[in-house]
């Protein structure tokens, strides 16, 4: 069984509404909807250019133009105000009796004959109590009564509205399909120094791209030109560009901005960080909020319960009534169904949420979810790692302490070998420190031990490098006090004696004050958590103005801090690598992994990435949130309070279909546009 699958089985609540699957379908959407990874190349056929390499053909069978879209509502709206014309305004004498009926039936086709078709397919489908069933029997009854007018105006708004709707998404979508457009077509390789072009799924690790200026890079890899400018909006949002020097990693989806550049290809087509990313895009719309969730149980169990009112609207007056008409109460029913029709809703809150994840995605925040649009829009406490993310996890070595009886170098260039054992930054800092690695050093019985250090053999005798936590639980006894030094300290031991230390410090990101700023605005409390020593988070912490801050912490002292918020029924959104924090991602309420292009798990376990390393869009993920949830709620209580009002003087006799109509399509359309806000506002 397919995951796909797996997932509707566990999720079935999440099956969208008739209308609303039609209206992605519509604007070219339904794909990245229903999540089904075209991200991903399909390793079924042989590989050539067609629908199934992973681009955007797959939308354009089912995108139209906007002209296509209201068409059919255009030939109905003058066939159908020419009959009005001919009957209030200028009287024709052969305008009546079946002319008159033709007449607004042609004007009914148009618009009328694809809604009683979905009708049909959905009853087919086990969906009876569709929106398309509503509006199917309401303007055929119009019919049944002589109200052609009305019938035909009714479908008519119906369908215009329905085609608001599909633009109105089509937008939403263009700022995340605008991510599915970033990988080329084509991929040129160098084959005995000859340039070759060929499909990107084609390309072997290990392959040599050739990058024209201009030109976007299809899979990860090295540079081996000695340096190259990038464009980075694709991946990070911005698009400032980003010198690359031989040796650094280069992903795809950067663009080349000047001479030719060569790279050598380090990961497969389908194991790009771009395509973990667009994965995660396209299967963050199959997660819903809760408030979604509930209107579409809402809509399916309220569609039924109006059907079955407006039959008693119709009938159960004949028994209370003196003078009971039965085509008035009919009127008066079919009234009562076209208010009820839930569109409003089971469209505009979707669109809400997915304008949401789609102005997330422009601004570089990716959610996994709808859901985590709501989670984070309530979060109350911000807990953040220190190094990576308020700070620029660039160390550089500041002094190299050892006892006169050991050899610097010697101890240097086997803390240096260790450290290559480990992807930390300050294993990079001693090594852009050190230099190449001594390959005749040769370790024996490596260990990592969580939240301490490094240790080896090497010639028999045992190398400890860590913090001085490391030293205590090998009993190696020193002569200094780690708490009167700021910087970050790296202890060495050998032979079972301490043999010095190493400093190495970090800067704080130039938006972390603003980001700090920012939370305080927001009502937000923030807390720094650091497995870094207690005096260099306590100098971070004052720098920025964070009151609660923790350092000397292991993994599972991190865990137990965030507990103690929890204990307190507050929500908790976490801040950090996604890796090493794994345990306190999974136990708060939303982890948020900074500079998500460094680690592939960094965006499988977090439920958002900020793409790039700028802590200032943690505020920004927050302020969508709450500018996505406010815009969905309002919309809620909009389409209640009007159709609530109508649907009583509905069955009271004092609407006609004419302010229905404005009770449905007009609410829909008012809901729509404040749902759009959201993609044009500023963060």
């Amino acid at each position: 069984m397919s995951d796909k699958n797996i997932n509707q089985e566990k999720h079935p609540e999440k099956k969208p509404t008739a209308q609303e699957d039609k209206i992605y379908e519509d604007a070219g959407a339904k794909k990245i909807i229903e999540g089904d990874g075209c991200c991903t190349p399909k390793k079924s056929k042989p590989i050539e250019h067609s629908d199934d390499d992973g681009h955007d053909h797959e939308y354009s069978d089912s995108e139209k133009s906007t002209f296509q879209m209201f068409l059919p509502a255009i030939i109905s709206l003058i066939v159908l105000f020419s009959g009005i014309a001919m009957d209030y305004f200028l009287p024709q004498e052969w305008f009546k009796d079946w002319v008159r009926i033709l007449w607004y039936a042609v004007a009914y086709i148009p618009v009328g004959l694809p809604v009683l078709k979905e009708a049909f397919e959905s009853i087919t489908k086990g969906d009876v109590f569709s929106e398309f069933f509503l509006m199917s029997i309401a303007t055929v009854g119009a019919f049944a009564i002589g109200e052609y007018p009305e019938g035909v105006a009714v479908m008519l708004f119906y369908s215009v509205g329905e085609v608001f709707q599909t633009l109105a998404v089509s937008r939403a979508k263009s700022n995340i399909k605008a991510l599915l457009d970033q990988r080329p077509d084509e991929v040129t390789i160098l084959v005995n120094d000859q340039p070759k072009t060929i499909q990107p799924e084609q390309v072997k690790i290990g392959d040599v791209i050739q990058l024209k200026s201009g030109e976007k890079l299809a899979l990860d890899g090295e540079l081996i030109s000695e340096s190259a400018s990038f464009n980075t909006a694709a991946l990070t949002g911005e698009s400032k560009p980003d010198t690359k020097n031989k040796g650094e990693v280069v992903l795809a989806g950067m663009i080349n901005l000047q001479t030719i550049a060569q790279v050598r290809v380090t990961t497969a087509y389908e194991d790009s960080k771009l395509s973990k990313i667009l994965e995660l895009v396209q299967n963050a719309t199959s997660q819903k909020a809760p408030t979604e969730l509930f209107i579409r149980k809402f809509a399916r169990i309220y569609t039924p319960i109006v059907v079955g009112l407006a039959v008693l609207i119709c009938f159960l007056p004949y028994f209370f009534v003196d003078e009971y008409t039965f085509r008035d109460w009919l009127y008066r029913a079919l009234v009562f169904l076209v208010i009820s029709c839930p569109c409003a809703l089971v469209i505009s809150i979707p669109l809400g949420y997915f304008g949401g994840i789609g102005a997330a995605s422009k601004n570089g925040i990716l959610f996994k979810g709808s859901n985590f649009l709501d989670i984070i829009a309530n979060v109350q406490n911000v807990v953040m790692d220190k190094t990576g993310t308020m700070t620029e996890g660039v160390f550089k070595v500041q002094e190299v302490l050892l006892k006169p009886e050991f050899n610097k170098d010697e101890i240097l260039k086997m803390v240096n070998t260790l450290e290559n054992q480990s992807t930390h930054p300050v294993a990079t800092a001693i090594h852009n420190y050190v230099g190449e690695i001594d390959n005749s050093i040769k370790l024996e019985n490596t260990e990592e031990i969580s939240g301490h250090g490094l240790k080896a053999n090497i010639n028999g005798k045992e190398l400890l490098v860590g913090n001085f936590k490391l030293m205590d639980k090998f009993n190696i006894s020193y002569d200094l006090n780690p708490s009167t030094i700021v910087y970050t300290i790296i202890a060495i031991a050998y032979d079972g004696k301490f043999a010095g230390y190493i400093t190495i410090a970090d800067s704080i990101k130039e938006d972390a004050q603003l980001t700090i700023d920012k939370l305080k605005e927001l009502g937000v409390n923030t807390t720094m958590l650091s497995g870094d020593k207690s005096t260099v988070v306590k100098f971070v912490a004052d720098k920025l103005g964070i009151t609660n801050f923790f350092g000397d912490l292991l993994p599972e002292d991190k865990v137990n801090k965030v507990k103690e918020l929890k204990a307190n029924n507050e929500s908790v959104a976490f801040v950090g690598d996604g890796v090493n924090d794994a345990p306190v991602v999974a136990l708060s309420d939303v982890g948020i992994a900074m500079g998500g292009l460094g680690s592939d798990a960094t965006i499988e376990t977090a439920d958002v990435v900020i793409q790039d390393d700028k802590p200032s869009k943690i505020p920004m993920a927050i302020n969508i949130g709450k500018q996505t949830k406010k815009i969905v709620w309002q919309n809620i209580i909009l389409a209640f309070i009007v159709k609530g009002i109508v649907l009583i003087l509905g069955a009271g006799g004092l609407a006609t279909m004419w302010e229905a109509v404005f009770a449905d399509v007009g609410v829909a359309l008012l809901a729509i546009l404040n749902a759009v806000r959201i993609q044009k506002m500023k963060f």
